[in-house]
């Protein structure tokens, strides 16, 4: 699966989400999420722009690697790998045990709408503040999930650029 998404700062995430509502979105959740992360001893993740984590979302938890980032848009667009686990911390044991060092933790607090087949997350990042994604899945990148995250963004208001860092990369900036 390829996952396709936009990244901005949301100076005012409940304009965002009244725009949802009027746009007809469908309210599918708000999580605290818990991101554990865990670099490999010899291979720099930083340096080959991938990511292994491990995330804790109520009761369900998720290791999840995430290839480098592809394509010179400016949406990032990545190989994305998900696995459900029964164990999140057997989970982190087994990574210790196979020489897996834990980097990082980032923690949000996150509300999820379903609209038009993408997914908009307003995020409240513990460290960062607020920001908006817009996510689309895609078997393959021909460029209309581009095009849905654009007309999206129009709909919704955002102006601001496009991050291309992961929470995790703006966290350790």
């Amino acid at each position: 699966m390829i996952e396709i998404e936009a990244k901005v700062r949301a100076p005012d995430p409940g304009a965002v989400r009244s725009r949802l509502f009027a746009l007809g979105a469908t309210h599918t959740g708000t999580e605290t999420q818990r991101d554990v992360y865990y670099s490999p001893r010899d291979r720099d993740f930083a340096r080959t722009d991938e990511a292994l984590r491990i995330r804790y979302d109520g009761s369900k938890v998720t290791v999840t690697y995430k290839g480098p980032k592809s394509g010179a848009s400016t949406y990032k667009a990545r190989r994305e790998i998900n696995l459900g686990v029964d164990a999140g911390d057997a989970c982190e044991e087994l990574f210790s045990a196979l020489g897996f060092t834990r980097s990082a933790e980032v923690c949000k607090e996150r509300e999820t709408y379903s609209i038009r087949g993408a997914v908009v997350s307003l995020d409240e990042v513990r460290g960062l503040g607020s920001f908006v994604e817009i996510e689309v899945c895609t078997g393959h990148d021909d460029g209309s999930a581009a095009a849905l995250i654009d007309g999206l963004k129009n709909e919704l208001g955002l102006t601001g650029p496009h991050i291309q860092e992961s929470y995790l990369e703006l966290l350790l900036a």
